[in-house]
């Protein structure tokens, strides 16, 4: 695939897309596909935001060039791993290259429909449409710009007034520049129009990008209280269970498909001891009613989430509240018994992605918390001296 210039005055720059055989190779050295995609570390994270605000400020206050806002994107997007917008972003500032015959490759060609570069003309002659983009730079459109602006002034008609002696003879004024100027005054809005979906272009990606980051942000410091109160508190019951969650953080942060599922395993082993503290097991089943017909809950040392269950209904005043914390904890359940037999069976298609093993991880403190509140509200006071 390939691209040939257009020539037009109105469109410089804008080249027609034809095809051509042609293996496409990764621009990049690291060798990562498009679809490939890496996490940023926390550290980019943060830097990530604090920038995204500053690209914004720039934009807002026009601090700086709009070319050099450009390049600031450009690392915003590096810092995140989005190496589409990364590369976007600096052919914004120098230019989409093409090659002696005006001939853009594919790469390149691919990232102007990211930019929003592209637009359709129809063939006067045939009728055949095809596909166009713009090359130029942000530096070269805020050129063309100043430059037609400095051409129009130059191109005003002097201020003349002809007339004739003989009364009988009609006098035309001249026609001017008219037409040189209504040219530079459509060149000028044109680049006027581009550079404008230029600056929304970056605009646009900077200002979802800051509030994506804002709000994981957000999340991220609500579940940090939630995990250092459970932390704190666990192990008084579970000495052990501060050891296993940091084995579950570290298994987390693996990019092995198989520690993923060890971070589930250990979830499992921390609702287990926690139940085995709250609600030990029993041999007799518990027997309720529900919509008349008796059901028998089994309580035995496996049967972990029954007896976490148990303990909620039998010390939470609210069933609201209970039935809440019990479909979490089915679901939870559930989930953590699949993760076991495929690890058993050995199978991959129960073992779990790393969003799910966050999921998991996420519910697992959840219901400790609760269960940690419900437990400090039921334990009895110390007496009195």
């Amino acid at each position: 695939m390939t691209s040939l210039a257009a020539d037009g005055a109105t469109n410089e720059g804008a080249v027609p897309r034809l095809k051509r055989d042609f293996r496409h190779h990764s621009p990049y050295p690291w060798g990562l596909t498009m679809t490939e995609s890496i996490q940023p570390t926390p550290q980019a994270l943060e830097e990530a935001l604090k920038l995204s605000e500053e690209i914004l400020a720039d934009i807002e206050l026009v601090r700086i060039p709009l070319s050099s806002v450009a390049l600031r994107a450009s690392r915003l997007a590096r810092l995140l791993n989005d190496y589409d917008h990364e590369q976007a972003f600096g052919y914004e500032a120098s230019g989409y290259p093409m090659d002696e015959s005006r001939i853009i490759p594919d790469e390149p060609w691919r990232l102007t429909a990211i930019a929003g570069r592209r637009w359709t003309q129809s063939d006067d002659k045939t009728g055949q449409k095809k596909e166009l983009a713009y090359v130029e730079s942000i530096s070269q459109l805020e050129d063309q710009l100043e430059l037609s602006k400095r051409s129009f002034d130059a191109a005003r008609d002097p201020n003349v007034s002809i007339t004739s002696a003989n009364p009988y003879q009609h006098v035309f004024q001249p026609t001017g520049n008219y037409m040189e100027r209504k040219g530079l005054r459509d060149q000028a809005a044109l680049a006027s129009q581009r550079l404008s979906s230029r600056r929304a272009f970056i605009y646009r990606y900077t200002s979802a990008t800051h509030y994506q980051l804002k709000f994981s942000g957000v999340a991220s410091e609500v579940f940090s209280r939630l995990r250092n109160r459970v932390n704190a508190s666990i192990a008084e019951l579970v000495p052990d269970a501060v050891k296993r969650f940091t084995s579950v953080h570290e298994n987390l942060r693996s990019e092995n498909l198989e520690d993923w599922s060890n971070a589930a395993h250990g979830c499992r082993r921390v609702l287990r001891d926690l139940a085995g503290v709250v609600f030990p097991s029993q041999a007799e089943p518990r027997i309720v009613t529900i919509e008349g017909k008796k059901i028998s809950i089994a309580l035995g040392p496996d049967n972990f989430i029954n007896r976490i269950m148990c303990f909620v209904e039998d010390n939470l005043q609210s069933a609201t509240a209970a039935s809440i914390i019990g479909s979490d904890l089915r679901f939870l359940g559930d989930r953590l018994d699949a993760v076991l037999r495929g690890a058993q069976k050995g199978s991959h298609n129960d073992i779990i992605t790393r969003e799910e093993a966050d999921r998991i991880v996420l519910h697992t403190y959840m219901i400790i918390g609760e269960v940690l509140t419900i437990k400090q509200v039921t334990r009895p006071e110390a007496p009195s001296a």
